[in-house]
């Protein structure tokens, strides 16, 4: 497995997939810092050389946030908007949808799973 900042990619995938394994870099972002870096995105991970490697943890460690760092800055603009108490951060509390989503129905995802009664209604007792 090939190590960029931290991260094991996998080597048999091209490049530019190889890249989105670490948090922070999406498709986008990825086929950016391979421009930059003047690397083909057809590449797969285990035929870079050192020097293409070097060069990408440099692109990334000069212009993105990423993992660490990322996962902290959003846990900190998170926790901000609970503390000035906006609806967003009154939402990620109790852990509903902060977008507008509705909840009547959908909203299993964050809401959990729930188990649902029945109607209430008693059985008929069986013939003799």
């Amino acid at each position: 497995m090939v190590r960029i900042v931290g991260i094991d990619i996998p080597n048999n995938k091209r490049i530019v997939v190889s890249l989105t394994y670490i948090f922070g870099i999406g498709p986008k972002t990825a086929e950016k810092i391979l421009n930059e870096a003047k690397i083909d995105f057809n590449t797969r991970a285990e035929k870079l050389t050192t020097d293409e490697l070097e060069r990408i943890r440099q692109i990334i460690n000069r212009n993105y946030r990423i993992e660490g760092d990322l996962k902290s800055e959003v846990s900190q603009n998170i926790k901000r908007l609970k503390d000035i108490n906006t609806y967003r951060g009154y939402r990620h509390g109790k852990s509903l949808p902060v977008r507008g989503q509705r909840t009547k129905t959908n909203a299993r995802t964050k809401r959990g799973k729930k188990i649902t009664v029945g109607s209430g209604r008693k059985k008929a007792a069986d013939k003799t």
